[in-house]
């Protein structure tokens, strides 16, 4: 059996003709030609067997693996690896086993024909991931390419763009990249009015002024659909910075309130588990992290820690942002945290306060106390009001 029996050829609009002669000879020699109606319809008159994608996908990954040991050649779209088939495949089937010819795909192509930088654009998608995830990347001059879920996509995106103040920014469709029935049209996100067209299609954005959020530690507490349970804007921004995510990290947000740790966290490029009791401020978070951004990187569970912890991937941060007092709840999230891990927490009152210094006498660590005064009104006139001081612990695991 030759080690490398599974082949994926990426394929454009302009079908077989667009190949290379080593993957023409692939298609040709294989036994089986797997992928999606439109890809398979490219290669007529094939006497190989054919196997057509379905849904949900998982199930097509177990028949691969079940024709180990004969010449498979799965067709996909331009360039497997990007946002592709390809790397749902190599997640289970090994690399060694497997041979990826990629063509241009549909984000260079775009950027091609637009005349932009390919390394200065967003390249995202929307195809089988939640639009809310886009607001991410709003900011001025960025350009985005935007893979569609289908031919609704683009007023969608326009809808979104024109709600979040983005009204002003130029969308372009770029339908069928690479065929003969390429098409591409213009407009503004505020006034787009054109017709459906193909499901087939690329959406670029170009994005002029409007309201930005960064991506730093701090939004403004106004931000966020709370409750009053919130960790404000400067204490979040010290334990954001003592938490110090990465992106792919997991933190355990624990007793998450309206999720804004959790969501600042993502919105910093890491994974996050939002743990939470209270049923409307479940929908809290679920809100907040759609509306900001993080729709896709942030998992809420109902319940109470440390019941609530059973299960959890391993954190590579943990913050406990009320609860400190609760039995065990310390000993447990510092237990689950992967080495070289960081647990921070709050506390505002003196009996959390007092729980955290004696963790910090055992374990090690660092304690600080934040005091943040705002400017407010006192009557006619302005003065200092101080929030409640906030103790706050970080610990590093061995």
């Amino acid at each position: 059996m030759s080690q490398h029996w599974l082949s994926i050829i990426g394929i454009g609009e302009d079908g077989l003709n667009g190949l290379s002669p080593a993957a023409r000879t692939l298609i040709d020699q294989a036994e089986v030609l797997a992928g999606g109606e439109r890809h398979l319809a490219m290669v007529p008159g094939t006497q190989a067997e054919q196997l057509v994608w379905t849904s949900p996908f998982a199930a097509n990954l177990e028949r691969l693996e079940a024709m180990r040991g004969r010449k498979v050649c799965v067709l996909a779209s331009g360039d497997p690896q990007w946002f592709g088939v390809g790397v749902t495949i190599a997640r289970h089937i090994p690399t060694a086993e497997i041979t990826v010819l990629a063509q241009p795909g549909a984000f260079s192509l775009a950027a091609a024909r637009l005349g932009w930088g390919l390394q200065d654009c967003a390249c995202l998608t929307i195809h089988g991931r939640p639009l809310d995830g886009l607001s991410l990347h709003l900011h001025p001059g960025a350009r985005l390419l935007v893979l569609s879920e289908n031919a609704a996509s683009p007023a969608k995106l326009a809808a979104l763009l024109t709600a979040k103040g983005w009204g002003r920014a130029r969308i372009t469709v770029l339908e069928r990249l690479g065929g003969p029935l390429e098409r591409i049209f213009s407009g503004t996100a505020e006034d787009w009015n054109v017709p459906a067209g193909e499901d087939l299609n690329t959406v670029a954005v170009e994005l002029a002024q409007g309201p930005v959020l960064s991506r730093l530690a701090g939004l403004p507490d106004g931000a966020f659909i709370h409750d009053g349970q919130l960790t404000k804007r400067e204490v979040r921004a010290v334990t954001l910075a003592t938490l110090a995510p990465w992106p792919g990290a997991l933190l355990w947000d624990v007793g998450a309130g309206c999720g804004s740790i959790a969501v600042e966290w993502a919105r910093a490029g890491g994974r996050s588990v939002a743990i939470e009791q209270i049923p409307a401020r479940l929908d809290m978070i679920a809100r907040n992290a759609a509306e900001l951004g993080v729709p896709h990187a942030l998992e809420i569970v109902a319940g109470k820690a440390p019941d609530a912890l059973d299960g959890l991937d391993i954190p590579n941060a943990v913050f406990i942002g009320g609860g400190a007092t609760v039995p065990g709840l310390l000993e447990r999230c510092w237990d689950a945290l992967a080495p070289g891990g960081r647990l921070a927490a709050n506390a505002v009152t003196l009996e959390g306060e007092a729980r955290l210094i004696a963790w910090q006498a055992a374990n090690g660590g660092e304690l600080s106390r934040v005091a943040v005064s705002r400017l407010g009104k006192t009557g006619r006139f302005q003065s200092w009001h101080p929030l409640m001081p906030v103790t706050h612990y970080c610990g590093i695991k061995p």
